[in-house]
């Protein structure tokens, strides 16, 4: 197992190596001159040259990216055209909300998307069956930017039940800043006004970013869990007596959840690189929002530095969905 991890955590190395070399380059031919949008078009020629020399951008892009590399091996990630900062602290500083929200909508979408997909497939062809594929189908089919207006119009414009964008309400004093998730930090600093504050904010946009990998993970749940239940094992243990609630929950959802673990593992990492609607609408200031405005000023160490933060989090879920099989199937072995 060890020697399995190692080699996997090398492969991770070469991804995030070809990720980089794609990613900077794509950047470079991109249409558009980042100085003229850091200083505008009125810029001096002597303040144009001296902005180029003071980021590199006058030399040829391979030495960029030589450059580049070589920082990157030392955990530096650069300077952001835009912000003027270093790309590392404005991660530390955005990431953590998109943690949090990409977490809540992964619990939305485990929550409902799992049972939804177990009692559709025990009640295979009845109304819950029906009624929960329709669902996945609408799910899978809402475009997010019009499912984030339409919630924010219906329970914080017009029913007022629930706040609208932001990650807490203006009257309320955020909990000192310890991890950047908002719950965790309200938790520590035993505010309970922040904490039932910010939860309320999360629904929403959890929701909205969450739905759609709801509906997929229902409908891959239900499709593993048909497969199994017609198994000889599964009329063995009911032959046996056993009740029908142990027969799903013992013996049939353990096998089901091998085919659906890839789904489940993959939809966070695409929740977290998928926040940038949501984190829009909902005037997120997470890392989606964040990449949005470093694309539009074509910040490109910005850019790299989400790309590559994305990049580790797919490599990484990946590797824990691997090694999480061979707990679920004793015949899966990793030399």
């Amino acid at each position: 197992m060890s020697r399995y991890v190692l080699g996997r955590i090398a492969s991770t190395v070469l991804v995030l190596l070809g990720v980089s070399v794609l990613t900077f380059f794509i950047a470079h031919v991109v249409p558009g001159d980042p100085v003229l949008v850091a200083l505008g078009e009125h810029a001096r020629e002597e303040q144009i040259v001296a902005y180029r020399r003071a980021y590199g951008l006058d030399r040829p892009v391979p030495v960029q990216y030589a450059v580049y590399l070589g920082r990157l091996t030392r955990g530096d990630l650069g300077i952001s055209i835009r912000t003027r900062r270093p790309v590392a602290d404005d991660l530390q500083e955005f990431l953590p909300a998109t943690i949090e929200l990409s977490g809540a909508a992964w619990l939305v979408a485990l929550l409902l998307g799992i049972p939804a997909g177990i009692l559709s497939a025990v009640f295979k062809d009845r109304i819950f069956d029906h009624l929960s594929r329709l669902g996945a189908l609408i799910g899978a089919s809402f475009p997010v930017f019009w499912l984030g207006l339409l919630l924010l119009g219906a329970f914080y414009y017009r029913l007022r039940w629930l706040p609208g964008p932001g990650r807490l309400d203006v009257v309320i004093s955020p909990p000192p800043l310890r991890t950047g998730l908002l719950l965790v930090d309200a938790v520590l600093a035993g505010d309970g006004e922040a904490l039932r504050n910010a939860l309320r904010h999360l629904v929403l946009p959890a929701l909205t970013l969450g739905l759609f990998s709801t509906a997929v993970i229902a409908r891959m749940t239900r499709s593993a869990m048909l497969e199994v239940l017609f198994q000889d094992y599964i009329r063995t243990a009911r032959a046996k007596g056993l009740r029908e609630g142990r027969v799903v929950a013992l013996h049939a959802l353990k096998n089901a959840m091998i085919p659906t673990l890839t789904i489940i593992g993959i939809s966070f990492g695409s929740l977290l690189s998928g926040a940038v609607l949501t984190e829009t609408i909902f005037a997120w200031p997470g890392l989606g929002r964040y990449a949005t405005a470093s694309a539009i000023s074509l910040d490109f160490p910005a850019v790299m530095g989400v790309t590559l933060v994305v990049a580790v989090v797919y490599t990484q879920v990946n590797l824990v969905v691997d090694l999480i099989y061979a707990r679920l199937d004793p015949r899966v072995r990793y030399e």
